[in-house]
């Protein structure tokens, strides 16, 4: 395993790709923003071969003013575009933004809209883009339930049916969403998105972020992010995503934060994530939204004693950003290269004031040419983008 230096302390915010100490051939930038805070990143690559980049960006997590931003690197740039925001709800904060490139060329963008911090009031919003993502149609509802939330991308099966993953944020009357009781289920549409099947992932309590990868014939795999803040975990479908298994722990540690997998062209998987838990915390806050004041959830926001049943773990460390390997289908992993370093102090999402050192929330893309391409949240000030060759791992 290669080791990463620590987190440069005045990073150039400007798109420009430059040398990464990582080794050869690695390039790094800070895709420009004029946002505040800026979190949650998301990569695909486009029909004419450019890469874009869409994340939320505002004032700090759960508050209105955060809305979904698009920038892309064109084949042959030097330097990511200048974002576009792409929504603009004032009453919403807008929030876990995906691309998709449908197989008829359409790329459709999707996102969540939820009140101030209640992640139970969120549903999922889209609009599509005939040109690239040059120009976009109009914003519509994609999934109106209150309290579906969306972070990885769609999968297109070999029969055409496409599969969103897909977390529900639950909470009893009363009290404020923490997390403690979300599960994961997959919406499955056979008609390019018009209307959806949902489906329950059995067991998956705690498992969130659900992100989908296609293996051979109609075995799938999907990996997850756990509320409980101990290891990425599991389950496998072998039947197209129509049924799964039970999440299983794996090796790696998560810290109730995102992952992200994909399958390379040699047929291995990579994965970026935190390698921490909350084995690393020194502290725990309350929840993701304990630092924002919502006087019309009409709710109170109460740990439950872990002696009664588990809960969702926030605080944890978010970093080093480590980049892992698996040769078995996702089975074992290899930590193979750690991108940055850092404290990952996470207690605080406060960008304003320089409270939050986070690495966090990757995204990874292997491009048509080869290169791995990830992106991630800087101390939630920033998006960071690292291209590597796929020969780096």
């Amino acid at each position: 395993m290669s080791t990463a230096p620590l987190a440069a302390a005045t990073p150039t915010f400007d798109g420009v790709l430059r040398p990464s100490p990582l080794g050869p051939g690695v390039t790094e930038a800070m895709i420009p923003s004029s946002c505040v805070q800026n979190h949650a990143a998301n990569l695909m690559q486009l029909p004419n071969g450019d890469m874009a980049c869409v994340w939320f960006g505002g004032t700090q997590e759960g508050i209105p003013d955060i809305s979904v931003w698009f920038s892309r690197l064109k084949v042959g740039a030097e330097a990511w575009s200048a974002p576009v925001k792409l929504s603009d709800d004032p009453t919403r904060s807008e929030q876990n933004p995906i691309l998709f490139v449908a197989p008829d060329g359409r790329v459709w963008l999707l996102w969540t809209a939820q009140i101030n911090g209640r992640q139970d009031t969120a549903i999922v919003r889209h609009r599509i883009s005939e040109d690239g993502g040059e120009t976009w149609g109009a914003i519509e509802t994609l999934i109106g339930t209150p309290g579906t939330f969306v972070r990885q991308p769609i999968t297109v099966r070999s029969d055409g049916a496409w599969i969103l993953p897909v977390f529900l944020c639950r909470t009893e009357p009363g009290v404020a969403w923490v997390g403690d009781d979300d599960v994961s289920a997959v919406e499955i549409s056979r008609d390019q998105g018009r209307t959806w099947t949902r489906t329950e992932v059995p067991d998956s309590l705690g498992a969130v972020h659900m992100n989908v990868v296609a293996l051979d014939g109609a075995e799938m795999v999907a990996f997850y992010r756990s509320r409980w803040a101990d290891h990425v975990r599991a389950s496998r479908s072998h039947d197209g995503g129509l049924t799964w298994s039970a999440p299983e722990d794996l090796a790696p540690p998560n810290n109730n934060s995102s992952i992200q997998a994909t399958r390379l062209a040699d047929g291995r998987l990579a994965m970026v994530h935190n390698w921490s838990s909350r084995l690393d915390a020194t502290e725990r806050r309350l929840s993701l939204y304990d630092e924002i004041e919502d006087p019309d959830a009409g709710a109170t926001k109460a740990i439950v004693p872990e002696s009664e049943r588990k809960t969702a773990f926030w605080g944890a460390p978010r970093a080093p950003m480590t980049l892992s390997i698996s040769a078995d289908g996702g089975r074992t992993w290899r930590r193979a290269l750690d991108l940055e370093e850092g404290d990952g102090f996470c207690l605080s999402n406060n960008s304003r004031e320089d409270k939050n050192r986070e690495l966090s929330y990757p995204s990874i893309r292997q491009a048509a040419d080869g290169r791995i391409h990830v992106a991630y949240t800087w101390f939630r000030k920033a998006i960071k983008h690292i291209s590597l060759p796929a020969d780096a791992v």
